[in-house]
This record gives C-alpha cells, sequence and structure tokens, in this order.
C-alpha cells in the first residue's frame, strides 16, 4: 500500500454573505499568510489541502447556499480532493450544534469571533501586531472598511445579533492606522461598513461619533472617496451631514436601510421610527448635502403586512424617489420577536409585493438616470471586460449600483484610476459614456 504523502497545507477560504464576512476572511487570510501558510480566496482549482467555508445565516436563501457549499466541500472531502472542511462565520455561529450531526464531514465549527480559535486549528499563531491586516479580495483600488462589529438594536425581523452580538466600536486610532495602511497600498475609496454604522463610537466615547471618524479618515493622504452603508435611520447622528458636505472626499452617498415605508409596518419591526420622520430625515439629508444619493433597501410580506400597507409603501416610494433601491421578501427567523408573530403572508404574495416594488424603482431608476445623459461625471475605473471598461460615479457603490460603460476604443483608461466621463445614454442600472 503506497503511504499517504503529507502536502503542506494550502488553505482555500471561500466567502459567502456580506461584505463583513469579506472583510473576516481578509482578516484570516492575512493572518495565515504571516503564519507561512498558502492561502487564496474562492479558487477554482489548485491542490488545496484545506478549506474554510465563512457562512452566512442572514435569511433562508443565504442560509441555503452556505450549506450547499458545505454539503460540496463535504463530498469533495469523500472524494479525496481536500483533506480538511472549516466552517465559521455566521451560519456556523447559529446552527452548528444541529448541523454537527448531519454533516460529520466537517472537521471543526467556529463562530464569528472565534479567529485566534480557528488559527490555532490550522496550526497558526494569532499575531496580535497584524490586527487590522489584511489580504485585500477586493481589485486593490477599493477596500470594505468595517468600523464595528455587532449590534444593540433590537429590530423584531433580525438574527444578526444573535450570530455577531453586540455593539463593539473599533477605536478610531486603528482605524486611521488601518486607511493609512491600505492607503499606501493603492486603495483610493474606503466604503465604510457595520451592523449600524451610525452607532459608532457610543460604546467608547459616550457619544456617537462617527462625523469625529470620518473627519480624521478625510484626512488621510490617498483616500479620495470614502462611502457610507448601512446607516440606522432612528436616532441619524446629523453632525456627519455637515462632514459630508464640507470634505470632497467624502462621497455624496448614504446606504440607509428602511425597510418599510408603512407606519403600521415600521412600529411591528420595531423600527423606532414612523413614515413621517422617515420622510423628514430624508428630505434633511437631502437639503444639508445636496445632490446626495441615498439607497435604501426595503422587506415585502413581514406578518401583518396588509394589502394596504403595501400600497401606502408603494405610494411613499414613488414621493421617495430613492436613487438606489434593493428589495427582499421576509424570512421568519428562529429566536427573533417576529418568529412569535404569524408569518401569515404567502409566499407568492411576498414575491409578488416584491416584484411590484422593484418595477416601480426600476422606472424611478430610468427617469433619474436620463436626466444624466449629457453630464460630465468623475469616474472610478474597476475593469475592462468585453470591450468596455466598468467604472462607477461617487453614487454607486460595487456590486449593488449602477455601471457607468466606457468603450475600451474611446482611449486608454487604467484600472484605478479616476476619469472625468460624459454620459451618451443611460438605461435602469446602468449608463453608457465617453471619456469627456
Amino acid at each position: 500500500m503506497k503511504a499517504k504523502t503529507l502536502k503542506p497545507t494550502k488553505v482555500n477560504v471561500i466567502t459567502l454573505g456580506c461584505s463583513k464576512n469579506r472583510v473576516d476572511s481578509e482578516v484570516l487570510m492575512a493572518q495565515l499568510k504571516a503564519n507561512n501558510i498558502a492561502v487564496d480566496h474562492e479558487a477554482k482549482g489548485g491542490d488545496h489541502s484545506v478549506v474554510v467555508i465563512n457562512t452566512c445565516g442572514f435569511i433562508d436563501n443565504a442560509k441555503q447556499e452556505s450549506i450547499d457549499m458545505i454539503l460540496a466541500y463535504a463530498k469533495a472531502k469523500e472524494q479525496g480532493l481536500v483533506e480538511k472542511v472549516y466552517v465559521t462565520g455566521c451560519l456556523s455561529q447559529r446552527y452548528a450544534p444541529e448541523l454537527k450531526d448531519g454533516i460529520p464531514q466537517v472537521d471543526a465549527w467556529f463562530g464569528t469571533r472565534d479567529l485566534p480559535r480557528l488559527l490555532k486549528t490550522l496550526k497558526a499563531d494569532y499575531k496580535h501586531e497584524l490586527v487590522g491586516e489584511r489580504l485585500l479580495t477586493t481589485p486593490a483600488h477599493f477596500a470594505y472598511f468595517k468600523v464595528s462589529e455587532g449590534c444593540d438594536r433590537k429590530c423584531s425581523f433580525c438574527a444578526i445579533p444573535l450570530m455577531r452580538g453586540g455593539h463593539v466600536s473599533v477605536p478610531m486610532e486603528q482605524l486611521v492606522a488601518q486607511a493609512k495602511g491600505l492607503a499606501a497600498q493603492g486603495t483610493k475609496e474606503l466604503i465604510l461598513i457595520a451592523q449600524d454604522l451610525t452607532f459608532y463610537g457610543l460604546d467608547l466615547y459616550g457619544k456617537r461619533n462617527l462625523h469625529e471618524l470620518l473627519a480624521r479618515l478625510s484626512d488621510v493622504e490617498g483616500i479620495d472617496w470614502i462611502r457610507l452603508h448601512y446607516a440606522f435611520p432612528s436616532g441619524f447622528p446629523m453632525e456627519i451631514l455637515d462632514v459630508m458636505a464640507e470634505r470632497p472626499n467624502i462621497c455624496k452617498y448614504l446606504d440607509m436601510p428602511l425597510q418599510h415605508g408603512s407606519t403600521n409596518m415600521l412600529r411591528r419591526m420595531r423600527r423606532g421610527i414612523t413614515q413621517e420622520k422617515t420622510e423628514a430625515l430624508v428630505n434633511t439629508i437631502r437639503e444639508k448635502v445636496p445632490g446626495i444619493a441615498i439607497r435604501t433597501t426595503l422587506i415585502a410580506g413581514f406578518p401583518g403586512e396588509s394589502e394596504a400597507d403595501h400600497q401606502d409603501s408603494l405610494r411613499w416610494i414613488e414621493r421617495m424617489r430613492f436613487d438606489r433601491l434593493g428589495c427582499f421578501t421576509y424570512s421568519h427567523e428562529e429566536d427573533t420577536h417576529a418568529y412569535t408573530m404569524e408569518d401569515d403572508v404567502p409566499d407568492e404574495v411576498k414575491q409578488q409585493r416584491a416584484t411590484e416594488i422593484m418595477e416601480l424603482q426600476g422606472g424611478i431608476s430610468y427617469e433619474l438616470n436620463q436626466q444624466k445623459v449629457g453630464k460630465v461625471f468623475k469616474v472610478l475605473v474597476d475593469k475592462a471586460e468585453g470591450g468596455r471598461y466598468y467604472a462607477r460615479t461617487e453614487h454607486d457603490s460595487p456590486e449593488v449600483d449602477n455601471d457607468v460603460l466606457i468603450p475600451t476604443s474611446a482611449g486608454h483608461l487604467r484600472i484605478g484610476d479616476f476619469a472625468d466621463v460624459r454620459i451618451t445614454a443611460a438605461r435602469e442600472h446602468e449608463m453608457d459614456a465617453v471619456v469627456a
């Protein structure tokens, strides 16, 4: 019998779910590299002996995607294609006890804050001097930038606090140092993320301190764009609007998940705000930061949502004319407050309502984009593909918002550089342009 050859450890990290998970994977990869362990991100081929699957447990579809990925690598292990399968992230944090028996091929399960234990299992030392260091999985010119972990909000539908714990801000000095390190590597855009960006600093400084963090990050040489994701509307810290208006390298862009337009639904969701207060906030934001693009996310089919609630929300969307909007159907999550309610909106009705919301928003997006035709915008070039450059304005975040398409025949542009372009045509979610 041929003796088994012990290959050097080579790790393939698979990331599922949100940008916060991506940052966690990047931190893990930097630690492995510092321990001289070869590591790749989502490699399709190669001779990886170990796979680490960083899972999502947010809603049903995301959970199923994570389970399918685990099962695929469990089968790969049975076939001898990998030697070890480790699972980490939100799904593992929440459901490991239930999953362990059903998927015995997994060698170990880790939670969202188990990085030192995961590294030890991989025979790597947790290097404290590397705190904040990451191996970017995005193009070098932009990076997701996590300023806090966890959430203290009590939204009735959300299981994130069960998986990520309470709110913990990263000290400002560490974040500024991280930003300087990224800028030195060529990063030009920081996309600030958290479970709730507006809570930043409350635990460390006794006050909401996002405005001061923004000012300090804005001073970092080489950072040309700073973008804000996941701001909570209730208790919104208005001071950040002054900083956004004053600092040219803070994008006129705000991702603020509002979840619903009906006051009745907002109360059932425990959002701490009404339709009227939401409208007043959005109007104030637009007044204080002229030209700002606001992105939001909505839930269709929350328990108790009537047709009247849905129609109220549609009328509200029509009035608000958000620049960007996404929608997903309600997922009934165990151990949340909403789980005590009857999940009484049929799946087909949830989907129909989500479709109606997106069709309405599609028309709004088309009209807003048409207004940009003939105008000149500064864009950041993300990639070249199929004879076109794919770029973004300051009003567009990667992967979720508009692409600006520029023919490569129009002249050479470098990936990761800025360019001024004139919009020549526009559709719902993309625009054509030429170099101005």
